[in-house]
C-alpha cells in the first residue's frame, strides 16, 4: 500500500522542502486511494453542485429584481404572482432536485462497495496493512463528505433564492415536496440516508446491477414513505367558529397549510362537510339543528413550523443514516470479502 500511495520519490531531483510542499498539498493513503478510486463520481457531485448553485443564485437575483417593482422586502402588491418571470423556472428547477437523493443511492451508494467486492479489489485491499475497519470508515466518510458539501450548498441557495416568495401559494407551496425537500437540511438528509443505504445493500448483495436495482427501489419506498410522514411532524392550529353553518369559513394566515375543514357540533365534535349537504335550505337548517352543528373548525399548520420540521425529519433521517452506517463498518470489520 505504500508504493501506491507515495508521493514523488528521490529521483525527481526536487529539493526537500518542494517534496515536503507537494506531499502536504496531495492526498496520502487510504485517502488518496478512494479519491482516486472514485474521482469520477467526486468530480461529478462537486462540480454538479458549483454549477447549480451558480445558476440558482444568478436566478434569486432576477427574482428579487423583479420582486423589487411590487415593493419588495416589504408587503408585495396584489397581482406580482401572474407575471413573475422566474417562478415558473423555480418550481423547472426544484423537479428535478427531487430525484437527486435516489440518483445518488443508485449510482453512487450501491456500487461504492458492490463494485469491490464483485470485481475483487476488497480482497485485494484486505491483504495490505490497511485495516478493513480503515478503509471502509475511508470510503464512507470521503464520499459522506463530499455528497453533504454538494448538496447542502445546493439546498442552501434553493431556499434563498425561493424565500422572498415564501408567502405566496402560486407556484409552490412551503408544504410541497418540491420546497421542503429540497430547502433546509433535508436535501442533504435524504441524499445521505439513501447514500449510505444503497451502500448496505451493495454490502449485502455483493453484485452491483442488482445492487442498483435494488437502491432504485429502496429510495422510491423511502420518498413515498417521507411524502405520506412529513407533515405529521408539524403541532397544528385548529380555529373555530361558533355563528352557524351557514357563516364563512375562518381564515387561515397566509400560506398555512390545511390540514382539515369540518363541522363543529355543540358537543365538540367534528362532523365532515358532506354532512348535510345537497339538501334544500330548510332541510340543510333541519339537518344542522338536528346534529347540532354551530359552527366550523379549520385545522392547519403555519409556515413558521416548516424549519422545525425540516430539522427535526432531519434529524430522524440522519439518526438512521448513522445507524446503517454502524451496521455497515461492523459486518465490514467481521467479513467484507
Amino acid at each position: 500500500m505504500s508504493t501506491l500511495t507515495s508521493i514523488g520519490n528521490a529521483s525527481s531531483g526536487s529539493a526537500p522542502s518542494d517534496a515536503g510542499r507537494d506531499r502536504a498539498l496531495r492526498l496520502r493513503g487510504v485517502t488518496w486511494l478512494v479519491w482516486r478510486q472514485h474521482r469520477a463520481a467526486y468530480w461529478t457531485l462537486l462540480i454538479g453542485g458549483v454549477v447549480a448553485t451558480a445558476v440558482i443564485v444568478y436566478q434569486r437575483q432576477g427574482l428579487v429584481t423583479y420582486l423589487e417593482g411590487y415593493g419588495y422586502p416589504g408587503d408585495l402588491k396584489e397581482g406580482w404572482e401572474h407575471q413573475a418571470p422566474t417562478m415558473a423556472l423555480l418550481r423547472a428547477v426544484s423537479v428535478p432536485l427531487n430525484y437527486l437523493p435516489v440518483l445518488i443511492g443508485v449510482f453512487i451508494g450501491a456500487p461504492l462497495l458492490a463494485a469491490d467486492l464483485e470485481n475483487g479489489t476488497a480482497k485485494l485491499v484486505s491483504t495490505q496493512s490497511t485495516s478493513r475497519v480503515r478503509w471502509l470508515t475511508t470510503k464512507l466518510g470521503v464520499t459522506a463528505l463530499i455528497v453533504g458539501v454538494s448538496t447542502a450548498a445546493v439546498a442552501a441557495a434553493f431556499t434563498w433564492w425561493w424565500s422572498p416568495a415564501k408567502s405566496s401559494n402560486f407556484f409552490l407551496h412551503w408544504a410541497d415536496k418540491e420546497v421542503f425537500d429540497n430547502s433546509g437540511p433535508m436535501l442533504t438528509a435524504l441524499s445521505l440516508f439513501t447514500l449510505f443505504g444503497g451502500v448496505a445493500i451493495g454490502m449485502l448483495l455483493r453484485r452491483m446491477l442488482l445492487s442498483m436495482v435494488v437502491t432504485m427501489g429502496f429510495a422510491v419506498v423511502v420518498q413515498v414513505v417521507w411524502a405520506y410522514s412529513r407533515m405529521s411532524l408539524a403541532n397544528s392550529v385548529t380555529i373555530t367558529t361558533r355563528d352557524g353553518m351557514q357563516s364563512p369559513q375562518p381564515e387561515m394566515p397566509d400560506a398555512a397549510y390545511e390540514v382539515d375543514t369540518s363541522y363543529l357540533t355543540s358537543s365538540g365534535d367534528l362532523l365532515g362537510q358532506s354532512t348535510c349537504q345537497s339538501l334544500s335550505e330548510k332541510a340543510t337548517e333541519a339537518c344542522a339543528a338536528k346534529k347540532s352543528i354551530v359552527g366550523w373548525s379549520v385545522e392547519y399548520i403555519p409556515v413558521s413550523q416548516m424549519a422545525s420540521m425540516q430539522w427535526l425529519g432531519a434529524s430522524i433521517l440522519l439518526a438512521l443514516t448513522a445507524a446503517v452506517a454502524a451496521f455497515i463498518v461492523l459486518r465490514g470489520r467481521k467479513r467484507v470479502v
